[in-house]
């Protein structure tokens, strides 16, 4: 799978050690920055993500910051991206078993690097259900 990887400063230790995680597991990791610890606007780095998943160039995003507020704000705001806030393993597993979340936003200061690569690990295995939640994303996309 290739998966495109953004964050702002505040998310860039675990966009790190994910994108780490990601190529240890066999996937491809395009990253779209930021490259270090200095303050910027996430905007400019959820962005290229989010388009590049809505554009098919890459199979799903990973977003972090702070919380992952803003940055599922700022992903969900492009068509065609389905963008989960998740803060533990539940909302990882119900934003693909129910969403089909082809993105998700995390945040380094709401929980332990080890919550967070397990967090992904869940996202990435979980299959999408299908069925009445297809209804729904239908009605998303219309």
């Amino acid at each position: 799978m290739t998966i495109a990887i953004g964050s702002d400063h505040a998310g860039f230790q675990y966009k790190e050690a994910i994108k780490q995680f990601l190529t240890d597991l066999g996937h491809t990791v395009i990253n779209k920055g930021t490259d270090s610890e200095k303050s910027v606007d996430y905007p400019r780095f959820i962005r290229p993500v989010a388009e590049a998943v809505a554009a098919g160039e890459v199979d799903r995003g990973v977003v972090l910051g702070g919380s992952g507020n803003g940055e599922a704000m700022i992903a969900n705001r492009i068509k065609g991206v389905r963008c989960a806030l998740c803060w533990n393993e539940e909302s990882a597993r119900l934003g693909r078993t129910h969403n089909n979340a082809n993105i998700i936003s995390l945040g380094q200061r709401m929980m332990t690097k080890d919550m967070a690569l397990q967090i992904v690990k869940i996202w990435l295995d979980t299959p999408f259900e299908g069925g009445r939640h297809q209804t729904r994303i239908d009605e998303l996309d219309e």
